[in-house]
């Protein structure tokens, strides 16, 4: 919800907006945006052996393109996830060494990376006077119900 959510904005940001870095970040919205993908694809494959069918090498590839292969990995994460074995351990290599990790921090990686390049981007679209989206877990509950604004109020002081 929240990547497509990011994708349907900058959709709509001049393409000479796209390009524009801000210190703080790990580069442009649409460099961005292909490292999400790009590294959603990568936590599929580790997860299930699936071949990926992007990488942000492959360079830009549009807004219906992204939107088609972060909607594929977001609903393969969601499935792979209500799936996973909690006892299971990941064995891999990384950085040539090799490593044991516990599934469930994989999907916690996977949810935490692109949190936190969504609100990168929404740093890059405020510098540049654009109203970022709310990506917040009240706005994704607001989304799934279609009841703007409510259940907010539970964290804030009565």
């Amino acid at each position: 919800w929240a990547n497509q959510r990011a994708l349907e904005v900058c959709a709509d940001v001049p393409d000479a907006l796209m390009d524009v870095t801000v210190q703080g970040t790990a580069g442009s919205i649409r460099e961005t945006l292909m490292h999400i993908a790009g590294a959603e694809q990568r936590y599929v494959m580790r997860l299930s052996g699936r071949t990926p069918t992007y990488g942000e090498g492959d360079g830009w590839p549009g807004f219906p393109a992204l939107a088609r292969t972060l909607g594929e990995s977001g609903r393969l994460l969601i499935d792979l996830a209500a799936k996973a074995d909690p006892d299971e351990i990941l064995e891999g290599d990384y950085q040539g060494q090799r490593i044991r990790l516990p599934v469930a921090i994989a999907y916690v990686q996977a949810v935490n990376h692109a949190t936190e390049h969504r609100s990168q981007i929404a740093t890059i679209l405020t510098q540049q006077g654009i109203d970022a989206p709310d990506f917040s877990g009240w706005a994704w509950r607001d989304a799934l119900q279609g009841t703007p604004n409510k259940g907010r109020d539970i964290h804030q002081s009565p």
